[in-house]
């Protein structure tokens, strides 16, 4: 084959002797030399100029470099190519999430597609996630945080305003819609700071002038739904996370109710992995919309 000769000598000369050489293509130097002259003899030319250790370029080798360097590229981008396909089969999926709600249907649809792919989900807020991401302990994350970062690239999948949630026996329970001024009277549960939910809340609160009665920071959703169960106060979430059942009801809020949106983030710089890219295909399959570019949103599905 054509393709070793051309290495031997391609590496000849980048590495400046047979010696280096032969190390970086982990051969022996008599096999390094033997390749050379076997590509010289086989076309009848010359590709150094030899005095006695010291090799020099003819004009000839001179002008093949340029030409095997572009077919060293190609071989580069078939192994890469190749690898990540393989990775499709054998391959680790890591996603972080604020929530799962409106990323599950597209993880379950990326696993029938993809099933030999390991996938591990991190859940924690928009702070969390987003760090998760640049330190590349996650592949992609799931954050209500809009960031304008150019290391990232930014989808906009969902939209979901805020909703009061409150115990189904609650007198606000029955309501077809409430205002924020109810508060005033309420225990208003709140996400820990760095949730990007706590940040809307608290951002319609101060535009509305609305001060609750009381406040009670607890640190996670299930946490939240499970205080409103034992009567400890309310709280606002997006509706398309408010748990089904009987024992929590959600009141829309009017007028100008806060919207949270959600957005998935991939690094740029890796915009090209393939499980990101299988990923991405399966997400805009999933919600049914045609393929679009990097920080356009994909979708909003208030």
């Amino acid at each position: 084959m054509l393709a070793p000769l051309l290495a031997a000598f391609y590496e000849t000369v980048r590495q400046g002797s047979v010696t280096a050489a032969a190390r970086r293509l982990e051969v022996s130097q008599p096999t390094v030399t033997a390749r050379i002259q076997q590509l010289e003899k086989q076309y009848g030319v010359e590709l150094f100029h030899r005095r006695g250790s010291r090799l020099d370029l003819t004009q000839t080798g001179a002008a093949l470099m340029p030409l095997i360097d572009r077919m060293m590229q190609t071989e580069n981008d078939i192994d890469f190519a190749l690898r990540n396909e393989r990775e499709l089969y054998a391959g680790s999926f890591r996603l972080g999430t604020t929530g799962p709600y409106y990323i599950l249907p597209t993880v379950a649809a990326f696993r029938r597609r993809y099933p030999n792919v390991q996938i591990g989900i991190e859940v924690g807020n928009s702070q969390a996630v987003l760090e998760a991401l640049v330190e590349f302990r996650v592949d992609v994350a799931v954050s209500s945080n809009r960031v304008d970062d150019p290391n990232l690239a930014c989808h906009r999948i969902a939209g979901d305003p805020l909703v009061l949630v409150v115990e189904s026996d609650h007198p606000l329970a029955g309501r077809h819609h409430v205002d924020l001024n109810v508060l005033v009277t309420e225990t208003l549960l709140l996400r820990e700071p760095g949730s990007r939910t706590r940040d809307a809340t608290e951002a319609s609160l101060k535009r509305r002038g609305v001060t609750p009665a009381a406040l009670i920071e607890i640190g996670s959703r299930e946490a939240i739904c499970e205080a409103i169960r034992h009567g400890l106060g309310v709280a606002l979430m997006p509706v398309g996370e408010v748990p089904r059942g009987a024992s929590l009801t959600s009141v829309p809020i009017a007028p100008d109710g806060p919207v949270v949106h959600e957005y998935l983030y991939h690094l740029r710089s890796r915009s090209s992995a393939r499980l990101i890219t299988a990923f991405m295909a399966t997400l805009e399959d999933t919600i049914a919309l045609p393929k679009k570019t990097a920080d356009t949103p994909i979708g909003n599905l208030s």
